[in-house]
C-alpha cells in the first residue's frame, strides 16, 4: 500500500516537473526543475529495485545537465554581476527543489521499513546483469535505432552549429603535402655590415 502510494506520489511530481521544464522561463528555474525530474525518476527506478539504473540517471543525467549548463552560461557571456544577484532570488526555489528530493530519497529508503517487503531473489542475483541480458537479446534492435537516432542527432547538432567565420584559421593538409623545399626556404645574400 506505501510503495503503491509512494510510486503515484513520484509519479505526480515527475509530471508536474517535466511540464515546468517546458513552461519555464528563467532557465535557471528550468534546469532546477529538470533536476528535480531527474532525481524523482531515480526514485521511481528505486522503488522498482534497479538501483543501477537509479545511480546511472542521477550521475550521468544530473551531472551532465549541470555541466552543460555551465558550459552555456560560459559560452553565452552572461553578466557574471546579474547572475550573483539572482543568486538570492532563486535561493527559495532550489530549496523547495532539494526538499523535495530529499523527503523523495528518504521515503523510497523508508520503503523498507513501511512498505511491503522486497521480493525474494535468488542467490546471487544482479539486476544490472539482468538488465544488460535483457537490453541486448529481448530490445537489441530497439537499443540499436536509439543509437542510430542518438548518432544523427549528434549529426545534426554539429552542422547546424557549424559555420565558417572569416577570422578562424584552419590547416589544409592536401596544401602542406604539395610544398617543395625551394618554395618553403629563400636563401637571401645581404652585404654584411662593417662596423663604424
Amino acid at each position: 500500500m506505501f510503495e503503491t502510494w509512494l510510486f503515484y506520489a513520484l509519479g505526480a511530481v515527475l509530471l508536474v516537473s517535466g511540464l515546468l521544464v517546458i513552461t519555464a522561463r528563467n532557465p535557471v528555474h528550468g534546469v532546477l526543475f529538470l533536476v528535480l525530474a531527474f532525481f524523482t525518476a531515480a526514485g521511481i527506478w528505486l522503488l522498482l529495485r534497479a538501483e543501477f539504473l537509479a545511480i546511472a540517471l542521477v550521475v550521468v543525467y544530473v551531472g551532465a545537465v549541470m555541466v552543460l549548463f555551465l558550459f552555456v552560461v560560459m559560452m553565452l557571456d552572461i553578466n557574471l554581476e546579474r547572475v550573483r544577484e539572482g543568486f538570492w532570488r532563486n535561493l527559495p526555489l532550489a530549496l523547495v527543489v532539494g526538499g523535495i528530493m530529499v523527503i523523495e530519497m528518504a521515503a523510497v529508503l523508508a520503503n523498507r521499513t513501511f512498505g511491503a517487503g522486497a521480493r525474494q531473489l535468488p542467490a546471487g542475483y544482479s539486476n544490472t546483469k539482468e538488465l544488460g541480458r535483457v537490453l541486448y537479446t529481448q530490445y537489441a534492435y530497439a537499443f540499436e535505432i536509439a543509437a542510430v537516432v542518438l548518432l544523427v542527432a549528434i549529426i545534426a547538432a554539429i552542422a547546424l552549429t557549424l559555420r565558417k567565420r572569416k577570422d578562424s584559421r584552419s590547416q589544409d593538409p592536401s596544401a602542406q603535402v604539395r610544398v617543395r623545399r625551394q618554395d618553403r626556404v629563400e636563401l637571401v645574400s645581404m652585404r654584411s655590415e662593417t662596423d663604424k
